[in-house]
């Protein structure tokens, strides 16, 4: 099959135009040796004509000779077949006959050159034998130089294939390796979006359902018109946790939205968050009346950063998810420090999730964090009544991260209300 052709470009001729400047280039050679040869040679005005007709064929067909290489070539050799005996001012036609034969070659008709050059070299030595002895044309020498012409023209036109093809497949090489490099970008941006997104909902989320906890809580005990002192107490006790609330809130976010930082400034190395700072969020979500209680069993080791901030990010966002789905008064979060894993247990003494309803974004959310490090998660109703999560996390990054899971569409309209329950 024909290597496709290079659009027109830069400059360059298209192809039918070079096809039509070569086969110009040829019938005017082959035309001025003729005239000059005719200033030398007298025949036959009928022979004469008919060998221009001749020329005219085997040159003009040269215009098709990538569109149509084998017939060109048989073509102009068959021109040459009659035009030879016939003419007494020999042009040199055979240049024709040499560029189809080359094209030929050139465009993956191997055997095709190959066969026809051969046919030319017996045609050739079958003509000189039958000569009588004295009358010959051509020579041994010259019939030796005529078949290493002849395969000269089809190994350079083969080398020429060979040539085009290898740059065609670099050129194909190079491309794909444009498209992969450019998949790879897509998916890492996409992938540091969903990253940004999970950060932004978890610390939003929580901080946001932790202010209107307390600001109800605030509301409704204002609602039973205490004495001026007691709602001036209930009041001054709900801005400060709506204070110390938004104020976590704020560094966190400036954090999160860190990575957003122009190139040229410093990236913070670890991040703002992590189990360490567990107590202060239990403490906050104690102010929000829920009763919080902690309890670490084996011994606890430092963590990856990333995989510490993933721990934070999950007992966070499951305590959110109880402030604001589980009507519940209790959650306890447990830490199992294994030798090669940390277990993470958030229970609830709430209503748990109704049956059959899907999973929100928010569990989707802690499941991807947990796999992104080689670990697992899952969220269940509580046999002992209430909502479990249970996530494992490695106490090393060396597993692969996986892929993030799209994010799926809501199933109905309350579902960004209800956000992981």
């Amino acid at each position: 099959m024909p290597l496709p052709l290079r659009a027109p470009g830069g400059g360059r001729p298209s192809p039918r135009t070079a096809d039509a400047l070569v086969a110009g280039v040829v019938l005017l050679a082959v035309a001025v040796w003729t005239l000059v040869s005719a200033q030398y040679t007298s025949e036959p005005a009928l022979r004469t004509a008919l060998g221009w007709a001749l020329i005219l064929t085997g040159c003009g067909a040269l215009y098709f000779r990538r569109r149509q290489p084998v017939a060109v070539a048989v073509t102009t050799l068959l021109a040459c077949v009659v035009y030879y005996p016939l003419s007494a001012q020999d042009g040199p036609l055979m240049i024709a006959f040499a560029l189809a034969l080359y094209t030929t070659a050139a465009e993956g008709r191997f055997a095709a050159a190959v066969a026809l050059a051969a046919v030319t070299l017996l045609a050739v030595g079958f003509g000189e034998i039958r000569q009588q002895p004295g009358h010959r044309q051509i020579d041994d020498t010259s019939l030796a130089m005529l078949a290493g012409w002849l395969i000269s023209l089809v190994a350079v036109g083969r080398a020429q294939r060979t040539r085009i093809a290898y740059l065609h497949e670099v050129e194909q090489r190079a491309l794909a390796a444009e498209r992969e490099q450019e998949a790879r970008a897509r998916q890492s941006a996409t992938e540091e979006r969903l990253r940004i997104a999970r950060e932004v909902h978890d610390v939003l989320g929580h901080s946001i359902s932790l202010i209107n906890v307390q600001s109800g809580a605030a509301l409704h005990r204002l609602g039973k018109k205490p004495t001026p002192e007691a709602g001036l107490a209930t009041a001054t006790e709900a801005l400060e946790a709506v204070k110390a609330t938004s104020k976590d809130a704020l560094r966190e976010l400036r954090a999160t939205l860190g990575v957003l930082r122009r190139a040229d400034e410093a990236t913070p190395t670890t991040p703002s968050s992590g189990l360490a700072l567990l107590g202060d969020l239990a403490a906050r979500a104690r102010s929000a009346g829920l009763d919080v209680r902690t309890h670490t069993t084996g011994t606890p080791v430092p963590l990856p950063p990333p995989v510490d901030l993933a721990a934070y990010r999950i007992v966070q966002e499951s305590l959110t998810n109880v402030t604001r789905h589980a009507g519940a008064r209790t959650v306890t979060v447990t830490l199992d420090w294994g030798p090669d894993a940390v277990r993470l247990r958030i229970a609830d003494d709430g209503e748990g999730a109704p049956e059959g309803r899907p999973l929100g974004s928010g569990i989707r959310g802690m499941a991807e964090r947990a796999r992104a490090f080689g670990g697992e998660l899952t969220a269940r109703n509580d046999d002992g009544g209430g909502f479990l999560v249970d996530a494992r996390l490695p106490l090393t990054t060396s597993a692969a991260p996986a892929e993030p899971a799209p994010p799926a569409e809501p199933t109905d309209p309350t579902a960004s209300e209800r956000d992981s329950r």
